[in-house]
């Protein structure tokens, strides 16, 4: 019967239903022809994929070496720079096709002994592998994923995600898997890719949890394209049997013979750990098939239009590609590394000012840091990115991109933590679990590698010590932490070498695997209590900073948007105080704030820590604009110079305002930059030996910070002693009257 309707079919309605028609289990001639035939039209057009990502690919064939690629489009961006006039950013970029760049070479060709039939036959996977359809980067819709059972809400099928983390207690809302109902064969998790897709692999994991032991060692694939009949992957005569997760956090990829292509895929778990029960994580491999009517473009789907390397960067590559940007732009960027890692790869920077190598008084310094964590790689992406934009735009005459450079000294640390980057990229996206990577290579959480001074900071003030014996700023570092013997990495000695040198005033540190910003402080002033709301004196501004970013960022403030792993942040404007999310004693965002000048924060880009190449062009479009706007709230508040009455710039003033229990200092040249949200305010500025000149300055709404400079003369007590020092502490013997006679012409004279 199924067969006598097939033929009053189209092909093109063949190839639609011929995926899942017959079950193999009924096992009849006809049914296995149509399965034949299934099978040549999946080749087919399996073939025409090939052809199209082989038209589309980013680099075509050879792989145009990146400095040549990056060449051409800066000689492009230099003939346009002529025909363009005060141009905004939106006209300054280049057209790019909408087709993203293919997996890279390294990943494709697996070695996998964990995809094997029965009888042990090892299958050599497709060459070209496809990238995640988006379990994890959440491209895939909760309404998506379908199960036959479910444990609990918790552990539904919307929880069946790759690398999806349960809290630190487990509750009804979120947990850390899918996990069945009954512990049986007949169980089974489902994707609706919503339109044909040649499905190419699977990546399972166990489930999240502190405190149970769940995973599947086995599972079927089978496919269907209306839901309801279902073909078994097989191998030939029997079904295959894909061996699962030995544990429950490192994740396994299996990679069909060939690929097939249907709309659904459902995972029939066979085995599981025998302590536990039937529980996954699970990503899908699939390219979409040819859609040329647009019919399934994803809703709120973005194309950007900038021209980049859109890739991931091994370090060597990292390093080519920031001396190919140099190259293209000498006259405003200079490389130059900090230190180097535990296993000696130096942690080099890029600076993007108008007079590199120089700092020019007046002008504020600004850092943006990424890869702390080492498997956290989307950030290190996206300053790479930001500078081949800067570079690019700055030649193209964008106005925006030409005053940024020209008013700001920026600087780019792309890679903090080179090792454990490299173990990571070794890997692969999709294959290093939650935790690969990303510690040094002696096993130190960078991030919250520094030295504690909240806890000194708080017991000064305790003993109410602040501010007669102990400044509120400039915290001393304790001497055990700087002693050889001290668990100090030395990516932490660098950043932190780095940071006293250069007067930094506003930086972001760029994280992954969640959607929010987070300002300090990062830990609880409370004893023992692992969330609490903890401010900072600069409270207001670091609100307003953190808002800056996660309100232009695509996804992070939009409330209809999934919760990436237990919390909504975007019910809190995508924004969160450090510590009320969970309490980190030494973080470089306390650090930063209690020992130097620079205001710090910490952005979460992405609930992917690792997001497959394919991504990075849309997670470039979904930061761009935040990534521009921070850097620009470094020209917010007032600024100015602490001169003497020689016009002398006075370095480590004390800048001090009113209301506000956290002073900053001057640099070398005596200029100063104090960030503050709009208003009027009393300002101080002191040195020692010098009075204190107190004065209003008005910082307004508009942005450009308000010059607001002091001139501040020595105090009599200075005078003396620089008199005694000048004649080695002797009696100095002149009359009264000539005393009081140069002292009259001193004050009339104003020194």
């Amino acid at each position: 019967m199924i067969r006598k309707h097939l033929r009053l079919l189209t092909p093109l309605a063949l190839l639609g239903l011929l995926v899942g028609l017959a079950d193999l289990s009924h096992g009849s001639v006809g049914e296995d022809e149509d399965y034949y035939m299934q099978g040549l039209l999946t080749r087919e057009q399996y073939n025409q994929v090939q052809v199209l990502e082989k038209q589309n690919s980013f680099i075509p064939d050879g792989e145009e070496d990146p400095k040549e690629h990056l060449a051409k489009k800066t000689a492009k961006a230099k003939s346009d720079s002529s025909k363009k006039t005060d141009k905004t950013p939106a006209d300054a970029k280049t057209v790019k096709s909408p087709n993203k760049k293919a997996e890279k070479t390294k990943n494709t060709a697996v070695k996998n002994p964990n995809s094997v039939s029965e009888g042990e036959q090892q299958y050599n996977p497709i060459k070209d592998e496809c990238p995640p359809i988006g379990l994890e980067s959440l491209k895939i819709d909760d309404f998506q994923l379908h199960a036959s059972s479910t444990k609990r809400y918790g552990l539904g099928a919307h929880r069946g995600r790759l690398n999806i983390q349960a809290g630190l207690y487990e509750d009804d809302l979120y947990e850390g898997a899918w996990c069945a109902g009954r512990d049986d064969t007949l169980q089974w998790f489902e994707v609706d890719a919503r339109r044909l897709t040649k499905f190419t692999g699977v990546i399972t994991q166990g489930r999240s949890s502190l405190w149970s032991s769940d995973w599947v060692t086995s599972y079927k694939v089978m496919f269907s394209n209306d839901s309801h009949t279902w073909i078994t992957l097989n191998n030939g005569s029997e079904d295959l049997i894909f061996k699962g997760n030995r544990e429950k956090e490192i994740p396994v990829r299996n990679i069909f013979p060939e690929p097939v292509v249907s709309r659904y895929i459902r995972i029939n778990p066979r085995s599981w750990f025998t302590r536990g029960s039937i529980c996954m994580r699970v990503e899908i491999l699939g390219c979409p098939m040819p859609d040329p009517n647009n019919y399934y473009h994803r809703r709120n789907e973005v194309i950007t239009t900038d021209d980049l390397d859109f890739r991931h960067h091994s370090y060597k590559e990292m390093r080519q590609l920031m001396k190919v940007v140099n190259e293209m732009c000498p006259n405003i960027t200079r490389i130059y590394n900090i230190g180097k890692s535990q296993s000696g790869l130096k942690l080099y920077a890029i600076e993007i000012s108008d007079n590199p190598g120089e700092h020019e008084v007046g002008e504020p310094e600004f850092r943006y840091t990424a890869g702390l964590h080492g498997n956290e790689v989307l950030g290190r992406e996206l300053l790479l990115l930001l500078m081949q934009f800067m570079c690019l735009e700055y030649l193209s005459g964008n106005q925006r991109i030409r005053h940024l450079v020209e008013e700001t000294r920026i600087h780019l640390l792309p890679s903090v933590n080179p090792d454990g980057y490299e173990k990571a990229f070794e890997v692969g996206s999709e294959l290093i679990g939650w935790s690969l990577g990303r510690w040094s290579n002696d096993g130190i959480d960078i991030h919250h590698n520094f030295p504690d001074l909240n806890a000194i900071l708080w017991a000064a003030e305790a003993k109410k010590w602040v501010p007669r014996k102990m400044f509120n700023h400039h915290v001393a570092i304790p001497d055990w932490y700087q002693s050889t013997n001290a668990s100090v990495a030395l990516e932490t000695r660098a950043l932190i070498a780095w940071m006293e040198k250069m007067p930094f005033v506003l930086g972001g540190n760029l994280q992954g695997g969640e959607l929010v910003v987070t300002f300090p402080y990062d830990r609880t002033r409370s004893q023992g209590v692992v969330r609490e709301q903890t401010p900072t004196p600069d409270d207001h501004i670091f609100r307003w900073l953190a808002f800056s970013y996660a309100s232009t960022h695509r996804l992070m403030t939009d409330a209809n948007r999934r919760v990436c792993h237990t919390q909504d942040f975007a019910k809190e404007d995508g924004t969160i105080n450090g510590a009320s999310w969970h309490t980190a004693a030494g973080s470089m965002n306390d650090f930063s704030y209690l020992r130097t000048n620079c205001f710090e924060l910490s952005m979460y880009v992405g609930c992917d820590k690792f997001p497959h190449e394919s991504d990075l062009a849309e997670e470039w479009e979904n930061n761009r604009e935040s990534l521009l706007v921070f850097m620009e709230q470094v020209h917010r508040g007032i600024k100015g110079v602490v001169k003497d009455h020689q016009g002398r710039g006075i370095a480590n003033a004390i800048i001090s305002v009113e209301g506000i229990n956290h002073d900053i200092r001057t640099a070398a040249d005596g200029d100063y930059w104090r960030l503050l949200n709009p208003g009027e305010y009393r300002v101080t500025a002191r040195a020692e030996g010098y009075s204190l000149v107190s004065k209003k300055c008005e910082v307004g709404y508009e942005m450009g910070a308000t010059r607001c400079d002091f001139t501040i003369g020595r105090t009599n007590m200075s005078r003396i002693k620089e008199i005694m020092e000048k004649f080695k502490k002797q009696p100095i013997k002149l009359p009264m009257r000539q005393l009081a006679a140069q002292g009259s012409r001193r004050r009339r004279l104003g020194t």
